[in-house]
């Protein structure tokens, strides 16, 4: 298996991975997300591919210089719980750890609760915060 970054032949498969693992939501456009992961020097999608190429696991890394972050973390689902999520998992906070993140961070859906033993299993615990958010006015 290899990691790398997200190429533009890669795009429309991520973004098919992604909504095969259940993450993404009709009021987030995932192909803008990609788009500005791209854009920013201090983020970045990275992709696993098997044997053949194919795209088999991604986890979307940011660093804001305070602490990284994780989103889209996704393992095709016939290869879950083979060790590509930890190997993935491993390769973001390694490319975090090299922007400057001297921790990471990441959010669960309340809806996707069965995920929460794979991250426990990582070392990831409950940080005691509550996450709130707003949308911004387009401009």
């Amino acid at each position: 298996m290899t990691i790398r970054e997200v190429g533009d032949d890669d795009v429309e498969v991520v973004v098919a991975l992604w909504r095969d693992c259940g993450l993404t939501r009709p009021w987030n456009d995932p192909h803008a997300d990609v788009a500005a992961a791209r854009r920013n020097p201090t983020s970045t999608v990275l992709v696993a591919l098997d044997e053949s190429s194919a795209v088999v696991g991604t986890a979307m890394a940011g660093y804001e210089g305070h602490r990284g972050w994780l989103y889209y973390v996704a393992v095709a689902p016939g290869l879950q719980g083979t060790g590509l999520g930890r190997r993935v998992v491993a390769a973001a906070e390694a490319w975090l750890q090299d922007a400057g993140a001297a921790e990471v961070r990441l959010m669960v859906r309340t809806s996707n609760a069965r995920v929460l033993g794979f991250y426990a299993r990582l070392g990831y615990t409950d940080r005691e915060a509550t996450v709130l958010g707003r949308s911004l006015p387009s401009r």
